[in-house]
């Protein structure tokens, strides 16, 4: 969506992230040739396919730790928005990586290349006879179906639920591939810092996971604290940014998005009716608010879309006590119109 709410595949924008990303990806893969060629007498295929397979592993991680980051800073925002180019990019490469990897060792032989894929590692006698490159493919096949399902034609088609779960096979994915590296490049390393870059990089995604994790449950059970009286305290109004939301916690695993408007304050679902995208890292665009993962707007007063859209999010009472606003934990069904809450001022300005 765009904030005029209509349709687009590429607009400016996304064409300049895409081409900034594809020039990011080409100074990778040639900093990784010409840096390994240095050190080692490989050949030009080996070295390609390590280059593409170690990117894919890096956007990897990167793509797993923008959710989690974008608890903590606004500014993951962008990267949110476009996370699914991100996401069919990183399998594009670790599917050239598989491509080469399959030419090289398995193209020649007796075998057909799948068979000698889904044979390797037979008979097993250890860990470096361990059956790594299946684990890459049962990971490349859990990215091709989220690749191919990356547009909002299946989102539509599957139902959000269905749509999720499969993309959530993305950890599986992750795992399987920690430990194809594992059984596979890491037995035969000579520089022990690859082994080191693998741990660090599956610790981090699994402490940053863990860290948002403890964050919100420290929101969760300050909601409890906050909510004797039956309204949650959101903040004084002067911490409001004009155009931008701030998050309160009324529940577990609830989130509501509380705007400052030309007109007020008002709140919203902080959950996206789209793709469950978090609305109160959104901002305000030609008096909508909108979602920063894809572009889904609703208007503040009613949590309803625009016509012709009718997606709709759950709306909340505000109150003001002196300068401190807050929020009852009980959602009106969505679409309901919310006079928003008014300073003394006009136009929601104190």
């Amino acid at each position: 969506m765009s904030v005029s709410y209509q349709a687009v595949q590429w607009n400016p924008a996304k064409k300049s992230y895409d081409r900034r990303l594809a020039i990011a990806v080409a100074l990778y893969l040639v900093a990784f040739v010409a840096s390994a060629s240095m050190f080692t007498a490989l050949s030009p295929l080996i070295l390609a396919m390590r280059a593409f397979g170690t990117g894919a592993m890096a956007l990897l991680v990167l793509i797993l730790s923008i959710g989690p980051l974008a608890r903590f800073t606004p500014r993951m925002a962008p990267l949110l928005y476009n996370r699914r180019h991100l996401g069919v990019t990183m399998f594009l490469m670790a599917l050239v990586h598989a491509l080469l990897a399959t030419v090289w060792y398995h193209g020649f032989g007796v075998l057909d290349p799948l068979a000698s894929i889904l044979s390797s590692g037979v008979p097993f006698t250890g860990a470096a006879q361990f059956p790594f490159q299946p684990l890459g493919l049962a990971a490349l096949v859990i990215l091709f179906a989220m690749a191919a399902t990356s547009h909002d034609f299946w989102l539509r088609n599957l139902s959000p639920l269905v749509w999720k779960a499969l993309h959530l096979g993305v950890y599986l994915a992750f795992t399987l591939l920690v430990a194809h590296v594992a059984f596979g490049a890491l037995q035969d390393a000579v520089w022990p810092g690859y082994a080191w870059i693998t741990v660090a990089a599956a610790a981090w995604v699994v402490g940053i996971h863990i860290a948002a994790g403890v964050k919100e449950r420290r929101a969760d059970l300050r909601v409890r604290a906050l909510s004797a009286d039956g309204w949650i305290k959101v903040g004084e109004i002067d911490e409001f940014e004009e155009g931008r939301a701030r998050a309160a916690k009324v529940g577990a695993g609830r989130t509501v998005a509380v705007f400052r408007h030309a007109d007020g304050f008002s709140a919203l679902s902080g959950v996206c009716a789209h793709q469950g995208g978090p609305l109160a890292e959104g901002r305000i665009v030609d008096g909508c608010v909108t979602c920063p993962w894809h572009g889904y707007q609703y208007l503040a007063a009613n949590g309803q879309s625009p016509p012709p859209f009718t997606e709709r999010v759950p709306t909340y009472e505000l109150r003001l006590e002196g300068r401190t606003l807050f929020v009852h934990p009980q959602a009106k069904p969505p679409g309901t119109p919310v006079p928003p809450c008014r300073t003394v001022g006009a136009g929601g300005q104190p």
